[in-house]
């Protein structure tokens, strides 16, 4: 048997354990790394910054394992080591990845979610046909060759692009370009909310949200009086609150007890930990208040990523194959911009009869103030957004 075909084999068994709703060890596996990965971005990211945050840590260790695919020798070693994909064969990892997309974006979370994963190498570089259909295939990404040459040709193109892919709600994911660009890695995506039970924007009212101990802010507060799993994580003084959404994902929203700074949870946020949270979810009658808030957040990726050591891919002697050779190119950015609506929407007609009426008047849990909210798969667990709440009234 050849490899190729030994390969197409496991693909087929992996996508069919998904397509069963059992998650195999390999897809669990990759699914529990990809996690750790996006902890790491997240930390990293909020940590450059005190104003909210928002990635999609699910296409942007998509395109970076793409990009993993192509790559050779230390570059290659870097990207598995920066991605937490230390001891996977990159041989099987784009059939893994078209397993995990496949039990991720399965169902109505399509409706919902919409993102882009481009390669984008200039038009002086060859690109093997192999690899396009690689890209298109197992990572559902696009290889689009572009004249940098023409910067302002290949900014409208590359923002064109990124308006199809989330239906014109993000809007210039790029501005300036070099026309000594080689490659970029663009990714981009919208995600709307669609809580199951849904916030019923009857009972939402202007409330007052903490953005610091000086600084507060009026916002539109949903409310909803039901059954929700929460937990507390009392060695980081931390709550974790789950809101199921319609389309099989669920937000974890974390709020810090009062005399807790943001920050010291953030920096012990990691994939193990979220899993940890979410098994220790019980559920308990609760009235919950949560701000709507729009973030749209854009980041060049460039810097965190060679603090997480991925360096040798940003050198003229990234060893980049199927794209100009052992030389090159190099990749010059990862440009990065995702946009989430939180509000009361809802495909359920039902939806809006108000909230539960209990014998007993549940606690009340109101986030006032700066807040972490993690977006899930439920069956596989696979984290797709992390953000950062600190004023609910700026995007």
């Amino acid at each position: 048997m050849t490899p190729s075909v030994l390969l197409s084999l496991v693909g087929l068994l992996l996508l069919s354990l998904v397509s069963s709703q059992t998650i195999n060890y390999p897809v669990e596996d990759l699914t529990n790394r990809n996690a750790d990965f996006a902890a790491q971005l997240y930390r990293l990211a909020s940590s450059r910054t005190d104003d909210n945050v928002f990635l999609s840590a699910f296409t942007l260790s998509t395109a970076l394992s793409a990009l993993l695919s192509t790559a050779n020798g230390p570059t290659q070693e870097q990207l598995l080591q920066g991605l937490s994909l230390t001891g996977l064969d990159p041989q099987t990892l784009p059939d893994l990845f078209q397993a995990l997309r496949s039990a991720v974006l399965q169902g109505s979370i399509v409706m919902n979610l919409r993102q882009g994963v481009a390669i984008l190498p200039s038009s002086s570089f060859s690109v093997s046909s192999t690899y396009l259909d690689l890209v298109q295939t197992k990572f559902g990404g696009n290889v689009q060759s572009l004249a940098y040459t023409s910067p302002q040709e290949a900014t409208d193109t590359i923002n064109r692009w990124a308006q199809d892919q989330t239906g014109d709600r993000v809007q210039e994911l790029v501005t300036n370009l070099d026309h000594q660009t080689q490659l970029l890695l663009a990714t981009t995506a919208f995600y709307q909310t669609r809580f199951s039970p849904s916030f019923n924007s009857s009972f939402t009212q202007d409330e007052r949200f903490y953005v610091d101990r000086y600084h507060i802010v009026m916002v539109p507060m949903m409310f909803r009086a039901d059954k929700y799993f929460l937990a507390y994580d009392r060695s980081l003084k931390v709550g974790v609150l789950k809101l199921p959404m319609a389309d099989g994902t669920a937000m974890l929203v974390l709020l810090p007890d009062e005399d807790v700074d943001i920050s010291t949870i953030e920096e012990e946020v990691t994939g193990e930990k979220i899993r940890a949270w979410i098994r220790q979810l019980k559920k308990t009658k609760l009235e919950v208040q949560l701000p709507r808030f729009l973030l749209e957040r854009s980041y060049s990726l460039r810097d965190i990523l060679q603090t997480l050591n991925i360096t040798q891919v940003f050198q003229d002697d990234a060893d980049i194959i199927n794209m100009g050779g052992a030389k090159g190119p190099k990749l010059t950015q990862v440009y990065h911009k995702s946009v989430v609506s939180v509000d009361e929407s809802s495909d359920d007609i039902t939806a809006g009869g108000g909230a539960n009426i209990f014998s007993t008047l549940p606690p009340r849990l109101t986030i006032n103030r700066p807040f972490i909210f993690i977006i899930y798969q439920q069956t596989t667990g696979s984290v797709l957004f992390m953000g950062r709440v600190i004023d609910p009234t700026k995007k």
